[in-house]
């Protein structure tokens, strides 16, 4: 596993360039990408200059969110569709493939049954066009009981649930594992033990705000890691570790503070929380 930057998760706003330029000064070894962004870099220029500008700043390409609307019609998605495949290709090509989407843990519309099928007919075909590309799709489950009050129908919401639509999905579908979700959906030390490299496509790791019981945590109110020590970084990721997780992980803080600093401060500080989280851990 290496140590990820999305600039944007810590009020950070960076072109590929810049974030790499900020990756190779706080000691990130990978960084995420905008797709779309690097479609319209490679058209102006070609797919060769992307892979160049990581080669030159000595990182690598961590993850990229899912560039389509999948939720919207059956005519639009089968435009969203025709529009991944050419995406996957590029991520493939620049050497990107690992992508994740959001699983939302509650509706108003459809009961659990209706909407795990709705999943499946929507999410199936995404996975075997990526798969056709080499490329690896992780489903993050969001756990927190504060999301899921006052609607009709919840939905997955944990690590167990989430592997059972990631397996209906295909071989090339694991987590988007994030320590928050973890901690929020009462996830426990042997969840993350019965896991493999192969369960795993990305990772988030963050801290919670002191004094908040758990089925009280707000999603968007997190800490960075190791901040208050409500949530064990240390313990987490040596659980990656002995899973033999070899993708990205990323500071997701949701930090007002946070995003509140000059991009500098910001940046020095998840560097020396995310290089404070793996000296803990006793991982090199």
């Amino acid at each position: 596993m290496f140590k990820n930057l999305n600039p944007g998760m810590i009020g950070v706003h960076a072109s590929l360039a810049e974030a790499l330029d900020m990756a190779a000064q706080y000691g990130f070894d990978g960084v995420d990408i905008n797709l779309p962004d690097m479609a319209e870099v490679s058209r102006e220029t070609s797919v060769g200059e992307v892979r160049d500008l990581f080669e030159r700043a000595g990182r690598r390409p961590g993850n990229w969110g899912l560039p389509i609307e999948w939720h919207g019609t059956r005519e639009k998605w089968s435009e969203e569709l025709t529009r991944l495949h050419r995406y996957a290709a590029l991520a493939r090509d620049i050497g990107a493939q690992r992508t994740t989407a959001v699983v939302m843990p509650c509706s108003d519309e459809r009961t659990f049954d209706e909407n795990y099928a709705f999943h499946v007919e929507r999410l199936k075909p995404v996975a075997e066009l990526l798969g056709e590309h080499d490329c690896r799709f992780g489903l993050e489950f969001i756990g927190p009981e504060t999301l899921r009050r006052g609607r009709k129908h919840a939905f997955v919401y944990t690590m167990d649930g989430m592997l059972a639509l990631c397996r209906d999905l295909g071989p090339n579908v694991g987590l988007l594992l994030d320590l928050w979700h973890w901690y929020t959906s009462h996830g426990t030390w042997d969840d993350l033990a019965r896991l493999g490299n192969g369960d795993v496509v990305n990772v988030h790791v963050n801290d919670a705000p002191a004094g908040v019981p758990v089925d009280e945590q707000i999603d968007n109110k997190r800490c960075l890691p190791g901040e208050t020590g409500v949530l064990d970084i240390a313990r987490f990721l040596k659980a990656l570790d002995t899973m033999g997780y070899d993708g990205p992980v990323t500071a997701e803080p949701f930090s007002a503070r946070v995003n509140a600093l000059a991009p500098r401060d910001a940046l020095r500080e998840t560097s020396e929380a995310m290089h404070r989280a793996w000296a803990s851990a006793g991982i090199a």
